[in-house]
C-alpha cells in the first residue's frame, strides 16, 4: 500500500511540475525558432526604467487597426502584471496576428536592460 501511496504521489508531483513549467517551455520553443517580436505594452515611462531585451514599446492602449507588425511572426507580450499584456492579446488576436501572451514582466528570464 505504502508503495502504491508513494507511486501516486510521484505521478502527481509530475503533472504539477509539467504543469507550472508549461507556460515557460511554450515561451522557450518560440525565442528557439527564432521568429518572434517582443511587444512590452507598458508605459514608455516603464520602459524606459527597465525592458527585455530587444523588446519594442506599444503601450496597449494604442494597439489598433494601424499597429503594424509582421503578421509572419509571433508577438509576445508582456507588462508589468499580466493584465495589460492580456488586453494587448486580445487586440492582437483579433488584428490577425499569432500572439503569445508572456504576462509578468518580472516573472520573465529573458534577458533585461
Amino acid at each position: 500500500m505504502k508503495k502504491i501511496l508513494l507511486i501516486l504521489v510521484t505521478i502527481i508531483s509530475a503533472f504539477i511540475v509539467v504543469g507550472c513549467s508549461k507556460k515557460e517551455s511554450k515561451l522557450d520553443t518560440i525565442i528557439n525558432e527564432n521568429n518572434y517580436i517582443i511587444v512590452d505594452v507598458r508605459t514608455k515611462e516603464e520602459y524606459d526604467k527597465s525592458h527585455v531585451k530587444g523588446s519594442i514599446n506599444i503601450p496597449y492602449d494604442t494597439i489598433d487597426e494601424n499597429t503594424n507588425l509582421d503578421k509572419n511572426k509571433t508577438i509576445i507580450v508582456y507588462c508589468r502584471s499580466g493584465n495589460r499584456s492580456s488586453k494587448a492579446y486580445t487586440t492582437l488576436i483579433n488584428l490577425g496576428y499569432n500572439v503569445y501572451d508572456a504576462g509578468a514582466f518580472d516573472k520573465l528570464t529573458l534577458e533585461k536592460e
